[in-house]
């Protein structure tokens, strides 16, 4: 869903598709309708779908999204280990395009100041695959990209300062239930004003691209 919000809002113009185990999208059809394509995993078959689907995406000028790892990883997990499908995909896009754009990013849900996760964000170095490479070696370079992205919004992620960050998204503040209510209620009575988030920051210029996801707004 992240990747479904980034698209609308940093590349409108362009359509996006991203791939999925074929029989997990089978329990969740409703993604179909926003550009998942189904993938049989680990099989020939499989990853001759997945090669071709995106090779016609990205020659005609979409987006294709995808997880490198194929799985669910812990962030802090080093090295890092990918299916080899990318660095293919790259490799044999260059051919017949003549150039591929790859652009690592890095993604963290941390707990800070509130009761709901951050969503934090940063997009690392595009690397551009304009010829023929040896798979291995484009492969240790994309792992070495996305890599560097995430150490960097770890350095940024543990400061727990959001003017660090561009806010893309807002959502919902304070603790909620019946204890948000009763500060509402409280603040009410006594002719405060009602402070729903725990920490209150200034507007300063901010650097690296995040959104936060609380609630439903994401």
């Amino acid at each position: 869903m992240v990747s479904v919000y980034l698209a609308e809002r940093l590349m409108g113009a362009r359509r996006h598709y991203a791939p999925m185990d074929a029989a997990a999208l089978e329990r969740y059809a409703v993604l179909k309708r926003m550009g998942i394509f189904g993938v049989e995993m680990n099989s020939a078959r499989g990853a001759m779908t997945f090669l071709r689907t995106s090779e016609a995406i990205l020659a005609s000028g979409g987006v294709v999204w995808i997880t490198p790892q194929a799985r669910f990883v812990d962030s802090r997990a080093r090295p890092l280990e990918f299916k080899p499908g990318l660095s293919i995909l790259a490799s044999r896009v260059a051919v017949s395009t003549g150039w591929c754009t790859v652009v690592p990013l890095a993604i963290e849900y941390p707990f800070w100041d509130e009761r709901l996760p951050e969503c934090l964000l940063h997009f690392g170095e595009p690397l551009k695959v304009d010829s023929p490479q040896d798979s291995e070696k484009l492969q240790q370079e994309l792992v070495q990209s996305l890599e560097t992205a995430m150490n960097t919004l770890r350095f940024i992620a543990i400061q727990r300062d959001a003017r660090n960050f561009d806010t893309l998204a807002h959502g919902k503040l304070g603790t909620g239930g019946f204890y948000g209510g009763w500060q509402k209620l409280k603040a009410s009575l006594t002719g405060r004003p009602y402070q729903a988030e725990h920490t209150v920051l200034p507007e300063y210029g901010r650097d690296v691209a995040s959104c936060k996801e609380r609630g439903d707004d994401l």
